[in-house]
């Protein structure tokens, strides 16, 4: 269209940035100084590499009126001009927050340099970050994307097309009352205040669990105690259980033949070990890997006594799992429970798990069957079973050869799923 209104001479292409410039400096005392010195006689002079960096002093006149308390501290404002040597004046202003936020994170790559900020092989080496979490304020993401720009390949040298960041998940906020808790409105929830009465544990378990992190979380006290009553049964069910865990320590191999309650248990977890590997790697969702880990929980309890029919080494491995999945989330917690089943060495030596395909197979699984696109029954089917078997089943269903009677097939559709 921009390309038709051109050649027609009515129009013309433009890119308007919803981003505009803002200005860096603050009238204030907190923030970095802007290494700039201004003389009559040589004009705008920055100031030399050897008397960087520029400190604030340390007592400023904080009267919260007029200008920058800088100006009116002659300690600082007043200087030397670094051409001339004539009586000059320091910049009184100072950058903004977002300047001193754009560029630590590249310390992080070489933080004990002392000839430079950073080593650009290093930073190089290292960058591009993977991923980057932010909700709002587009001008953070802007500001950490600038130095790096700004240094350009002859500093950076080649770093993936000169990307500072692969990519971006906006995640959502956290509301009470229906607004964003902020601190100006004073609805902020205090982390230590929950801490103490929940358990630091608690609050990261609901956090997660109340939301998908793209959405918004409407924070809840009802639920937070939910979560709370859900650690207090995980670890009510180690307790029980962990003897057996603990004299059962040196048994790694898995168990041959097992029961039809161990392998009950069994497949519920690594089912559960699968799709919460999932959630973490690929989705984020962090709620519906919490929810499953409960789902996991809740077979377990269904499952007690353990002490009948199931093998320490069972429980042993399923206890584990679920441990090790609860980790990430809940840290402390977890460090305990991993100690009562018998462990001498933290969690932190512990790579994740690998979910077992073969323990993780359903024996039967159901098959949903549709009738031009509506569903006319359920077939529960052994796993494995051909096409062609599901197909003559499904025939044989009165409720789906009801609506088949008298009519000619055209199409079959099979979806197979992993079973």
């Amino acid at each position: 269209m921009a390309a038709f209104a051109e050649s027609k001479s009515f129009g013309k292409k433009e890119t308007i940035f919803r981003l505009k410039d803002w200005g860096i400096s603050r009238q204030r005392y907190w923030g970095t100084p802007i290494p700039v010195i201004y003389c009559e006689k040589d004009g705008i002079v920055p100031v030399p590499d050897k008397d960087l960096p520029v400190r604030l002093p340390p007592n400023p006149n904080l009267t919260g009126e007029g200008a920058s308390p800088l100006a009116t501290t002659p300690e600082f404002v007043n200087t030397s001009c670094p051409k001339c040597g004539g009586p000059a004046r320091r910049e009184s202003d100072t950058m903004d927050t977002f300047v001193d936020s754009s560029w630590y994170f590249y310390r992080y790559c070489d933080p004990h340099n002392s000839n430079a900020p950073f080593d650009s092989a290093k930073v190089a080496y290292w960058f591009p970050i993977d991923q980057v979490h932010r909700r709002n304020h587009a001008r953070h993401l802007a500001s950490a994307l600038f130095p790096f720009l700004v240094q350009g390949d002859a500093r950076f040298g080649p770093c993936e097309a000169r990307r500072a960041i692969k990519r971006l998940f906006t995640q959502g906020m956290v509301l009470r009352g229906g607004t964003a808790m902020s601190k100006s409105k004073g609805n902020v929830v205090g982390a230590h205040d929950m801490a103490d009465k929940y358990g630091a544990d608690t609050g990261r378990l609901y956090t997660l669990f109340a939301a998908p992190p793209e959405k918004d979380l409407e924070w809840s006290e009802e639920s937070i105690e939910g979560a709370w009553r859900f650690l207090n049964r995980v670890y009510r069910l180690v307790e029980r259980n962990s003897g057996a865990s603990r004299a059962s320590v040196a048994a790694t191999a898995a168990v041959s033949d097992p029961t039809d309650k161990e392998k009950k248990l069994l497949r519920k977890a690594h089912q559960t070990l699968q799709r919460v590997t999932s959630d973490f790697e690929t989705r984020w969702h962090f709620n519906s890997a919490i929810a499953l880990i409960m789902e996991l929980t809740n077979e377990i309890y269904a499952q007690e006594p353990l002490e009948e029919g199931v093998r320490p080494a069972v429980r042993r491995e399923v206890l584990e799992l679920l441990t090790l999945m609860l980790a990430p989330m809940t840290p402390h917690i977890a460090e305990e429970l991993w100690e009562m089943l018998g462990h001498s060495n933290g969690l932190w030596t512990e790579t994740w798990p690998t979910a077992n395909a073969e323990l993780a197979k359903d024996d039967e699984v159901e098959i949903p069957v549709q009738v031009n696109g509506k569903l006319r029954g359920k077939l529960t089917v052994a796993a494995g079973v051909s096409q062609d078997e599901i197909v003559a089943l499904a025939h044989a269903e009165q409720g789906i050869a009801l609506h088949l009677n008298g009519k000619q097939i055209r199409k079959i559709v099979y979806v197979r799923i992993s079973c």
